[in-house]
């Protein structure tokens, strides 16, 4: 049964960092992607970052380019999103999401309207305000 776990969700002032992970459980990472998505309140859920876990390769949206990195530990099975510089538009609900990549881009498995990630998270909220 595959479980996707996130952790480290918090309220941060702008300009500070915070460090999401995500745990699964129930099956391996080989030949899988993981990526991290985000809903704020009124909008839809758009992908922020995910990663090839077999070659890592990486995809960042444009309002996170160097501002987010994203790494994996195979032997933990977690996938991290490392969160600096925060903004107040990063507020939301964040989500982690996996399944396997086939003969997807890692673009691809982080875009939302091409369905590729069926496996998700309960999601954990991140809140940055002063």
């Amino acid at each position: 049964q595959v479980q996707l776990a996130e952790s480290g969700g918090g309220l941060v002032q702008p300009g500070g960092s915070l460090r999401l992970s995500c745990n699964a459980s129930g099956f391996t990472l080989a030949y899988y992607a993981i990526g991290w998505f985000r809903q704020a309140p009124g909008k839809e859920r758009e992908g922020v970052s995910c990663i090839n876990i077999d070659d890592g390769s990486t995809y960042f949206a444009d309002s996170v380019k160097g501002r987010f990195t994203i790494s994996r530990d195979k032997a933990k099975n977690t996938v991290y999103l490392q969160m600096n510089n925060l903004k107040p538009e990063d507020t939301a609900i964040y989500y982690c999401a996996a399944d396997w990549v086939l003969l997807n881009t890692i673009q691809q498995m982080c875009d939302m309207s091409k369905l590729t990630m069926n496996y998700w998270g309960q999601g954990t909220q991140v809140t940055v305000s002063s």
